[in-house]
Protein backbone atom coordinates (compact mmCIF):
# COMPACT_ATOMS: atom_id res chain seq x y z
CA UNK A 1 0.00 0.00 0.00
CA UNK A 2 1.30 3.50 -0.45
CA UNK A 3 -0.52 6.38 1.34
CA UNK A 4 0.94 10.04 1.06
CA UNK A 5 -1.13 11.85 3.11
CA UNK A 6 -4.31 11.64 5.01
CA UNK A 7 -6.25 13.37 2.82
CA UNK A 8 -5.21 10.69 0.42
CA UNK A 9 -6.45 8.17 2.37
CA UNK A 10 -10.07 9.80 3.39
CA UNK A 11 -10.71 10.45 -0.21
CA UNK A 12 -9.83 6.80 -1.19
CA UNK A 13 -12.03 5.23 1.13
CA UNK A 14 -14.59 8.06 0.07
CA UNK A 15 -14.80 6.61 -3.26
CA UNK A 16 -15.11 3.31 -2.44
CA UNK A 17 -17.47 3.39 -0.58
CA UNK A 18 -19.76 5.29 -3.22
CA UNK A 19 -18.48 2.92 -5.30
CA UNK A 20 -19.84 0.17 -3.02
CA UNK A 21 -23.37 1.62 -2.21
CA UNK A 22 -23.24 2.22 -5.96
CA UNK A 23 -22.96 -2.01 -6.43
CA UNK A 24 -25.43 -2.58 -3.39
CA UNK A 25 -28.47 0.09 -3.92
CA UNK A 26 -28.35 -0.45 -8.14
CA UNK A 27 -28.32 3.72 -8.01
CA UNK A 28 -26.16 6.56 -8.43
CA UNK A 29 -24.46 7.28 -4.99
CA UNK A 30 -25.24 11.27 -4.05
CA UNK A 31 -21.87 12.25 -5.54
CA UNK A 32 -23.01 11.44 -8.95
CA UNK A 33 -26.62 12.80 -8.73
CA UNK A 34 -28.70 14.10 -10.47
CA UNK A 35 -28.62 12.71 -13.46
CA UNK A 36 -31.78 12.69 -15.84
CA UNK A 37 -34.02 10.08 -16.79
CA UNK A 38 -33.83 10.10 -20.20
CA UNK A 39 -30.11 9.90 -20.02
CA UNK A 40 -28.62 6.72 -22.79
CA UNK A 41 -28.05 3.71 -21.16
CA UNK A 42 -28.53 5.11 -17.71
CA UNK A 43 -28.61 1.94 -15.89
CA UNK A 44 -24.94 0.80 -17.39
CA UNK A 45 -23.93 4.40 -15.95
CA UNK A 46 -24.75 3.23 -12.90
CA UNK A 47 -22.62 0.49 -12.34
CA UNK A 48 -19.98 2.13 -14.62
CA UNK A 49 -19.71 5.25 -11.73
CA UNK A 50 -19.77 2.63 -9.28
CA UNK A 51 -16.57 0.06 -10.89
CA UNK A 52 -14.58 3.54 -11.47
CA UNK A 53 -15.42 4.90 -7.61
CA UNK A 54 -14.46 1.80 -6.27
CA UNK A 55 -11.66 0.51 -8.51
CA UNK A 56 -10.11 4.45 -8.40
CA UNK A 57 -10.46 4.16 -4.71
CA UNK A 58 -8.96 1.19 -4.30
CA UNK A 59 -5.84 2.03 -6.95
CA UNK A 60 -5.33 4.64 -4.63
CA UNK A 61 -4.04 2.72 -2.02
CA UNK A 62 -1.58 0.75 -4.33
CA UNK A 63 1.64 1.67 -5.28
CA UNK A 64 1.85 0.24 -8.51
CA UNK A 65 -1.78 1.27 -9.14
CA UNK A 66 -2.07 4.99 -7.73
CA UNK A 67 -1.01 6.39 -11.05
CA UNK A 68 -3.19 4.69 -13.20
CA UNK A 69 -6.47 5.30 -10.57
CA UNK A 70 -5.90 8.80 -9.61
CA UNK A 71 -5.91 9.87 -13.30
CA UNK A 72 -8.67 7.93 -14.22
CA UNK A 73 -10.54 9.50 -11.13
CA UNK A 74 -9.52 12.43 -12.47
CA UNK A 75 -10.75 12.43 -16.23
CA UNK A 76 -13.70 10.58 -15.44
CA UNK A 77 -14.84 12.95 -12.56
CA UNK A 78 -13.81 16.20 -14.92
CA UNK A 79 -15.81 14.59 -17.64
CA UNK A 80 -18.70 14.25 -15.14
CA UNK A 81 -18.83 17.41 -14.10
CA UNK A 82 -18.93 19.00 -18.00
CA UNK A 83 -21.53 16.70 -18.61
CA UNK A 84 -23.81 16.68 -15.71
CA UNK A 85 -22.86 19.80 -13.48
CA UNK A 86 -21.35 22.47 -15.70
CA UNK A 87 -24.68 22.60 -18.00
CA UNK A 88 -26.66 23.97 -14.72
CA UNK A 89 -24.71 27.08 -15.10
CA UNK A 90 -25.26 27.40 -18.50
CA UNK A 91 -28.95 26.93 -18.39
CA UNK A 92 -29.43 29.19 -15.09
CA UNK A 93 -25.89 31.32 -14.98
CA UNK A 94 -28.15 33.95 -13.00
CA UNK A 95 -29.19 31.21 -10.09
CA UNK A 96 -26.68 30.44 -7.41
CA UNK A 97 -27.60 26.82 -6.71
CA UNK A 98 -26.23 26.44 -10.29
CA UNK A 99 -22.81 27.56 -8.96
CA UNK A 100 -22.72 25.60 -5.69
CA UNK A 101 -23.94 22.28 -6.95
CA UNK A 102 -21.10 22.42 -9.70
CA UNK A 103 -18.70 23.33 -7.36
CA UNK A 104 -19.06 20.28 -5.38
CA UNK A 105 -17.82 18.71 -8.45
CA UNK A 106 -14.88 20.76 -8.79
CA UNK A 107 -13.66 19.76 -5.50
CA UNK A 108 -13.63 16.24 -6.12
CA UNK A 109 -12.02 17.07 -9.69
CA UNK A 110 -9.39 19.68 -8.14
CA UNK A 111 -8.46 16.42 -5.46
CA UNK A 112 -8.05 14.13 -8.00
CA UNK A 113 -5.99 16.23 -9.87
CA UNK A 114 -3.60 16.97 -7.07
CA UNK A 115 -3.44 13.06 -6.92
CA UNK A 116 -2.80 12.27 -10.18
CA UNK A 117 -0.15 15.04 -9.71
CA UNK A 118 1.59 13.69 -6.75
CA UNK A 119 1.40 10.31 -8.43
CA UNK A 120 2.92 11.32 -11.83
CA UNK A 121 6.93 11.04 -12.91
CA UNK A 122 9.25 13.97 -13.22
CA UNK A 123 9.33 13.50 -17.04
CA UNK A 124 5.52 13.43 -17.37
CA UNK A 125 5.76 16.73 -14.85
CA UNK A 126 7.64 18.22 -17.44
CA UNK A 127 6.64 17.03 -21.05
CA UNK A 128 3.18 17.29 -19.52
CA UNK A 129 3.54 20.92 -16.91
CA UNK A 130 -0.08 22.01 -17.99
CA UNK A 131 -1.61 18.66 -16.29
CA UNK A 132 1.01 17.50 -14.12
CA UNK A 133 3.29 20.17 -13.40
CA UNK A 134 3.07 23.51 -11.82
CA UNK A 135 0.81 24.95 -13.81
CA UNK A 136 -1.94 22.18 -13.18
CA UNK A 137 -0.41 22.34 -9.58
CA UNK A 138 -1.87 26.21 -9.54
CA UNK A 139 -4.54 25.86 -12.09
CA UNK A 140 -6.38 22.99 -9.76
CA UNK A 141 -6.03 25.48 -6.76
CA UNK A 142 -7.48 27.97 -8.81
CA UNK A 143 -10.73 25.71 -9.37
CA UNK A 144 -10.68 25.09 -5.65
CA UNK A 145 -10.72 28.76 -4.27
CA UNK A 146 -13.83 29.53 -6.58
CA UNK A 147 -15.53 26.58 -5.85
CA UNK A 148 -15.10 27.71 -2.13
CA UNK A 149 -16.57 31.19 -2.93
CA UNK A 150 -19.43 29.23 -4.26
CA UNK A 151 -20.33 27.69 -1.20
CA UNK A 152 -19.74 31.13 0.57
CA UNK A 153 -22.42 32.51 -1.39
CA UNK A 154 -24.64 29.88 -1.54
CA UNK A 155 -24.49 30.72 2.11
CA UNK A 156 -25.79 34.53 1.48
CA UNK A 157 -28.17 34.12 -1.00
CA UNK A 158 -29.98 30.78 1.15
CA UNK A 159 -29.28 32.11 4.39
CA UNK A 160 -33.23 30.87 4.70
CA UNK A 161 -32.38 27.17 4.01
CA UNK A 162 -28.78 27.11 5.62
CA UNK A 163 -29.78 28.60 9.04
CA UNK A 164 -31.99 25.93 10.08
CA UNK A 165 -29.49 23.50 10.15
CA UNK A 166 -26.89 25.41 12.60
CA UNK A 167 -27.36 22.67 15.92
CA UNK A 168 -29.95 24.70 18.22
CA UNK A 169 -27.30 24.70 20.67
CA UNK A 170 -25.54 27.45 19.24
CA UNK A 171 -26.70 31.04 19.45
CA UNK A 172 -27.46 33.64 16.79
CA UNK A 173 -28.26 31.42 13.95
CA UNK A 174 -28.44 33.49 11.32
CA UNK A 175 -24.87 35.06 12.17
CA UNK A 176 -23.09 31.26 11.79
CA UNK A 177 -24.54 31.08 8.23
CA UNK A 178 -23.19 34.63 7.51
CA UNK A 179 -20.03 33.60 9.24
CA UNK A 180 -19.10 30.64 7.63
CA UNK A 181 -20.04 31.84 4.10
CA UNK A 182 -17.52 34.71 4.67
CA UNK A 183 -15.36 32.01 5.60
CA UNK A 184 -15.54 30.23 2.45
CA UNK A 185 -15.45 33.31 0.69
CA UNK A 186 -12.15 34.16 2.19
CA UNK A 187 -10.42 31.11 1.88
CA UNK A 188 -11.30 30.77 -1.59
CA UNK A 189 -10.03 34.63 -2.41
CA UNK A 190 -6.52 33.35 -0.07
CA UNK A 191 -6.35 30.40 -2.30
CA UNK A 192 -6.41 31.83 -5.85
CA UNK A 193 -4.37 34.96 -4.89
CA UNK A 194 -1.94 32.61 -3.10
CA UNK A 195 -2.05 34.75 -0.20
CA UNK A 196 -1.75 32.77 3.50
CA UNK A 197 -2.93 29.91 0.93
CA UNK A 198 -1.88 27.19 3.08
CA UNK A 199 -3.61 28.03 6.11
CA UNK A 200 -6.85 29.14 4.26
CA UNK A 201 -6.83 25.35 2.74
CA UNK A 202 -6.28 23.71 5.97
CA UNK A 203 -8.99 26.29 8.22
CA UNK A 204 -11.31 25.87 5.42
CA UNK A 205 -11.02 22.10 5.20
CA UNK A 206 -11.51 21.97 8.99
CA UNK A 207 -15.11 23.99 8.40
CA UNK A 208 -16.02 21.91 6.18
CA UNK A 209 -15.38 18.98 8.34
CA UNK A 210 -16.92 20.18 11.38
CA UNK A 211 -20.00 21.17 9.51
CA UNK A 212 -19.94 17.59 8.22
CA UNK A 213 -19.78 16.60 12.41
CA UNK A 214 -22.10 19.27 13.53
CA UNK A 215 -24.70 19.29 10.97
CA UNK A 216 -25.24 16.35 9.27
CA UNK A 217 -23.81 13.71 11.83
CA UNK A 218 -26.62 14.46 14.56
CA UNK A 219 -29.05 14.04 11.56
CA UNK A 220 -28.09 11.14 10.55
CA UNK A 221 -27.97 9.69 14.36
CA UNK A 222 -31.48 10.73 14.96
CA UNK A 223 -32.64 7.79 12.50
CA UNK A 224 -35.10 10.39 10.70
CA UNK A 225 -33.17 11.29 7.31
CA UNK A 226 -34.60 11.80 4.53
CA UNK A 227 -33.32 11.43 0.94
CA UNK A 228 -32.52 14.94 0.56
CA UNK A 229 -30.37 15.19 4.20
CA UNK A 230 -29.10 11.66 3.18
CA UNK A 231 -27.67 13.42 -0.14
CA UNK A 232 -26.61 16.53 1.39
CA UNK A 233 -24.55 14.42 4.69
CA UNK A 234 -22.67 12.18 1.51
CA UNK A 235 -21.94 15.09 -0.46
CA UNK A 236 -20.92 16.94 2.75
CA UNK A 237 -18.21 14.04 3.35
CA UNK A 238 -16.73 13.81 -0.09
CA UNK A 239 -16.39 17.73 0.10
CA UNK A 240 -14.41 16.98 3.13
CA UNK A 241 -12.28 14.51 1.51
CA UNK A 242 -11.80 16.69 -0.83
CA UNK A 243 -11.13 19.69 0.85
CA UNK A 244 -8.09 17.53 2.62
CA UNK A 245 -6.47 16.93 -0.58
CA UNK A 246 -6.56 20.46 -1.26
CA UNK A 247 -4.97 21.08 2.26
CA UNK A 248 -2.48 18.55 1.83
CA UNK A 249 -1.23 19.91 -1.45
CA UNK A 250 0.39 22.80 1.16
CA UNK A 251 1.97 20.58 3.15
CA UNK A 252 5.67 21.89 2.20
CA UNK A 253 4.62 25.62 1.38
CA UNK A 254 4.94 27.93 4.35
CA UNK A 255 2.04 28.84 6.27
CA UNK A 256 1.91 32.78 6.50
CA UNK A 257 3.66 33.51 2.55
CA UNK A 258 2.81 33.29 -0.57
CA UNK A 259 3.95 29.69 -1.48
CA UNK A 260 6.01 29.04 -4.94
CA UNK A 261 3.63 26.66 -6.13
CA UNK A 262 5.32 23.31 -6.98
CA UNK A 263 4.70 19.75 -8.30
CA UNK A 264 7.95 18.78 -6.98
CA UNK A 265 8.18 17.58 -4.07
CA UNK A 266 4.49 15.88 -3.84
Amino acid sequence: MIVKSLGQAIFAAMMIACGLAGFIEGKFAPIWTPVPAATPARELLIYLCAFVALAGGVGLLLKAAAPVAARGLFVYLGLWMLLFKAPFIIREPLQEVSYQSTGESVVWVAAAWVLAIWFSSEADKTRFAFLFGDTGLRLTRILYGLALIAFGLSHFFYVNMTTPLVPAYLPFHDAWAYITGGGYIAAGAAIISGLLARLAAVLVALQIGLITVLVWAPIVAAGNIDAGHWQETVVSCAITAGAWVMADSYRDAPWLLSPRTSARGA
